[in-house]
C-alpha cells in the first residue's frame, strides 16, 4: 500500500510541477501579448478609422441609391400612362379634324356635330386628368423645345420669332413635352 501511496503523491507531484510549467508558459505568452498588444492597439485603432471611413462612405453611397431608386420608381409612376396618350393624340386630332368639316358641311346645329363635339371633349378631360397639357403657340414666343417650326412667314400684329399659325397641336404631360406643336414662325 505504501507503494501505491508513494505512486500517487509522485503523479500528484509531477502534475503540479508541469501545472506550473503551463501556468508560467501562459503568463509569459500573455505578458508578451500585453507587450505587442501595445504596438496593435496603434494598428487596431487605424484599422477602426478606416473601417468607420468605409462604413461613412458605404451608408452615404446607400442614402443616394435610395434616393435614385426612389426618383426612377417615381417617374415611372409619373410616365406610365406616356405611350397610351401618345397613341391616343391622333384620335384627337381626328375628333377636332371631323368637327371642323362638321361645321363646313352641316353646321353646327346637328345632333352628330353635338355628339361629337361632347366625345371630344369627354376624351380631353380625361386625358387632362392623367396630366395631359396643350402646349400654348400662337402669339407665343418660338420655343424649340415646345414648338416644331415647319414653316416662316410674314402676319402682320406678330413681333418676330413668334408662331402666327398652328398647324398641329402640341402636348405635355406632367410637363414632359410629349408632342411639340407644329407651326409657323414669324420670319
Amino acid at each position: 500500500m505504501v507503494k501505491k501511496k508513494g505512486a500517487a503523491e509522485e503523479t500528484t507531484e509531477e502534475i503540479l510541477e508541469e501545472t506550473e510549467e503551463v501556468v508560467e508558459e501562459v503568463a509569459k505568452e500573455t505578458v508578451e501579448e500585453a507587450v505587442e498588444g501595445s504596438n496593435d492597439t496603434e494598428k487596431l485603432a487605424k484599422e477602426c478609422e478606416e473601417l468607420k471611413d468605409k462604413y461613412v462612405r458605404l451608408t452615404a453611397e446607400f442614402q443616394n441609391f435610395k434616393r435614385r431608386t426612389e426618383k426612377e420608381k417615381a417617374d415611372l409612376y409619373k410616365y406610365a400612362n406616356e405611350k397610351l396618350i401618345v397613341d391616343l393624340l391622333p384620335v384627337l386630332d381626328n375628333f377636332t379634324r371631323a368637327i371642323d368639316s362638321m361645321k363646313l358641311e352641316e353646321g353646327e346645329n346637328s345632333h352628330a356635330f353635338d355628339g361629337v363635339e361632347l366625345i371630344k371633349k369627354s376624351l380631353i378631360e380625361t386625358l387632362e386628368k392623367n396630366g395631359l397639357e396643350e402646349i400654348a403657340s400662337v402669339g407665343e414666343k418660338f420655343d424649340p423645345e415646345m414648338h416644331h417650326a415647319v414653316m416662316t412667314g410674314e402676319a402682320e400684329g406678330f413681333e418676330a420669332e413668334h408662331v402666327i399659325e398652328e398647324f398641329q397641336k402640341g402636348y405635355k404631360l406632367n410637363s414632359k413635352v410629349i408632342r411639340p406643336s407644329m407651326v409657323k414662325v414669324q420670319g
